[in-house]
């Protein structure tokens, strides 16, 4: 398990340079990249950058949300409510009420599934990992609780991949676990795994 502070992170602006980046970890088959977890600061309404291979999974975790207008139609994406969409959607956002700061999980459906569930407490999860799952705690509210003996504070995030693990939220506790299933064809002996 590798615990990632929030101060650790690094800024870096958009794809399209239209707000900032953090990235938190990602994992890579050759040169393939087939997830990524990142924080991102939205000050403005605007376009987002396409990853066309992509599935985006995009959770505010700070502020009063943000509407996603595209051809297929609009997502409202509220506190702490995880939405979906493919990475190939021309998407302008709109701001619900001042900027804000999201989680997106990206995925390669080629190679992996990605999940995002928020927790709240009290609450005790189980973590059942086998070779072909990983998993991320992403703290939101409070001090949360992996494995008996860390801790994450809001803007932590534990990157879990061995071995069997337990999140347990007190009341007032709040947390996204995202679940990463490999698919069969993936070896996990050829996985690059990159943090911060």
């Amino acid at each position: 398990m590798e615990i990632i502070r929030f101060a650790e992170l690094s800024e870096s602006k958009w794809k399209n340079a239209g707000g900032i980046t953090r990235e938190i970890a990602s994992v890579s088959i050759d040169a393939n990249r087939i997830w990524r977890l990142s924080m991102a600061d939205v000050s403005s309404d605007g376009p987002f950058s396409e990853f066309a291979e992509y599935e985006r999974i995009l959770t505010v975790i700070k502020g009063q949300g943000i509407t996603l207008q595209s051809d297929d139609g609009s997502i409202d994406a509220d506190p702490w409510v995880p939405v979906q969409f493919s990475g190939a959607l021309k998407i302008d956002a709109h701001l619900k009420s001042g900027p804000l700061t999201d989680l997106n999980l990206m995925f390669n459906p080629d190679y992996c599934i990605g999940y995002v569930t928020a927790l709240n407490g009290p609450h005790n999860q189980p973590l059942e990992l086998t070779d072909q799952h990983m998993f991320a705690v992403h703290g939101l509210a409070g001090s949360v609780k992996i494995n008996e003996c860390s801790r994450l504070l809001p803007g932590d995030t534990a990157i879990i991949g061995s071995d069997d693990g337990e999140v347990e939220l007190a009341d007032g506790d709040a947390a996204l676990l995202i679940k990463i299933d490999l698919s069969d064809r993936v070896s996990p002996g050829s996985l690059i795994v990159t943090m911060r």
